[in-house]
């Protein structure tokens, strides 16, 4: 089986798909952590964000792992063996990677690296083009939605978390900024598929979104 998650950032997709694989018993794959650690690396090693191509090898050679962590967990991310969990949240990050997702080379290396790990079994898979690019044969697709002042606010809660200060201003410009990036890329853009089934998580709990996707689930909704 196969579950594909789409929607924009802080539209609560990591959350609600770990969640999900949880219930279902499935992997969950958290595509979003992949360019995260991408662009952490590549700042880390002074790349240019604009060299496509030293990008696109850079995607293709690192020894990433992603580990599950306990039930309803985000998984932990290694690079080379060394642990960058938290690193690649920080916002430096969260600001570039959309520039280095961008990239067609990129985008071609790190779906090889999806579509692998999807065929070893059933898997609950989360991202921007999971189910028109990734997995376009999903069992069912999902796009959450929710209103960028509600993502901007569970964005600055995650961020207080970890120990940083951000104005909840500049968040929502930055998140409205991103939105822009990701859906006029030309390399698969943030886009809804045609067969997915839309919901705006912007009134909802995290419980009632897992419901209702199971829900979807059990009543055979999409193309399960």
């Amino acid at each position: 089986m196969k579950i594909a998650i789409d929607g924009p950032a802080g539209a609560g997709k990591s959350t609600i798909a770990r969640i999900v694989a949880a219930e279902l018993g499935c992997l969950y794959l958290d595509t979003g952590a992949m360019y995260r650690a991408l662009t952490y690396e590549a700042l880390r090693r002074r790349l240019d964000l604009s060299d496509e191509k030293a990008l696109a090898a850079l995607a293709a050679a690192m020894d990433l792992r992603l580990v599950p962590g306990r039930r309803g967990r985000a998984p932990r991310v290694y690079v080379g063996g060394r642990e960058i969990t938290r690193d690649i949240r920080s916002p430096e990050v969260s600001h570039r990677v959309s520039q280095v997702a961008s990239h067609a080379k990129v985008r071609e290396a790190m779906v090889r690296r999806q579509r692998a790990i999807a065929s070893q079994g059933s898997v609950v898979m989360d991202g921007r083009d999971i189910g028109t690019t990734v997995l376009p044969e999903a069992d069912l697709k999902i796009f959450l939605q929710a209103s960028v002042k509600e993502r901007a606010k569970r964005r600055s809660r995650e961020l207080r978390r970890q120990g940083h200060k951000v104005r909840l201003r500049e968040l929502v410009h930055q998140i409205a900024q991103r939105d822009e990036a990701d859906s006029e890329r030309a390399a698969s853009p943030l886009t809804k598929a045609p067969d997915a089934v839309e919901l705006d998580t912007t009134e909802m709990s995290v419980r009632q979104v897992v419901q209702t996707i199971l829900e979807l689930l059990n009543r055979g909704d999409g193309n399960v």
